[in-house]
């Protein structure tokens, strides 16, 4: 049975670290959500150790900077992991055989700073060995670069895809839709898809790996029980979910037991061991 919290210091003493998503739990893609900073504050206060594991497709130094930037100091984490991290890695440690990408992105520049020390060239699809999606502007819907994905298929060109959310909420309650809509229609279509990020291990362990801690010792705050809560599930870790992120529209007169286990149910996803409306 998922526990209810009011806040993260209740459970936070009985873990080694506690490791946060971003969008939907700290922040809206814009400003911080006002009880996060505060609360982060107090658990560090507190000695806990503090961590941020993203489904971004950029290096974990932009992210902490883009923290840092919209108001969560560095000096809160002790890690910052994204899953765009975790595939320059696997790059850097010759891994991966591809040397020319056709790159998606969220705005120009991208991955050219994310290929930053790896030797990789970005081309037309006509030219590439792989498609690397890494991003998407807010703008873009299901059914962006839909020739490419065409052109890709028809060569039969693997896709990475190091953000495999496939929406994420935004300022005023709406979302818009992320990498993970176009792999898996990609996938579904036939297509070879490499997925890093949440639900899967690689980045579990990278983050266990850097905190040097075992998966019993860590908890997990999310927002996506498909990503967050499976994945941390998956690996071994426990989780909190944030009923005010993603889901929110699931979250209305009823309790909060009973709509978490209504969503889970629907989404065919595991159920956290706690939750908390947000993060405080």
């Amino acid at each position: 049975m998922t526990q209810v919290l009011d806040t993260l210091s209740e459970i936070a003493p009985d873990y080694g670290a506690v490791v946060f998503d971003q969008w939907g739990v700290l922040h809206d893609g814009s400003a911080p959500y006002p009880c996060a900073g505060p609360a982060l504050a107090t658990l560090v206060d507190e000695g806990h150790t503090l961590a941020v594991l993203s489904n971004s497709g950029k290096r974990a130094t932009v992210n902490a900077a883009q923290l840092e930037a919209i108001g969560f100091p560095s000096a809160l984490f002790a890690c910052v992991m994204t899953s765009g991290e975790v595939l320059w890695c696997a790059f850097a440690a010759g891994g991966l055989p591809y040397e020319k990408l056709y790159a998606i992105t969220r705005a120009p520049g991208d991955a050219e700073d994310w290929a930053d020390g790896l030797g990789v060239a970005f081309v037309p699809v006509a030219e590439a060995e792989a498609l690397l999606l890494m991003g998407l502007a807010d703008t873009a819907g299901a059914s962006a670069y839909a020739d490419v994905f065409a052109a890709a298929l028809e060569r039969r060109l693997p896709v990475l895809c190091s953000n495999p959310d496939r929406t994420a909420p935004r300022a005023g309650g709406t979302s818009v839709v992320m990498p993970g809509t176009l792999a898996q229609h990609y996938a579904d279509n036939g297509g070879d898809v490499r997925f890093i990020g949440k639900p899967h291990l690689e980045v579990f362990r990278a983050v266990e790996e850097a905190l040097d801690l075992s998966p019993e010792n860590i908890l997990l705050v999310g927002d996506s029980l498909e990503h967050d809560i499976a994945g941390a599930r998956a690996a071994g870790w426990h989780s909190v979910f944030v009923q005010g992120g993603l889901h929110a529209k699931s979250f209305g007169t009823a309790s909060p037991e009973d709509a978490l286990a209504e969503l889970a149910h629907s989404l065919n996803a595991p159920p956290p061991e706690f939750t908390l409306d947000i993060v405080r």
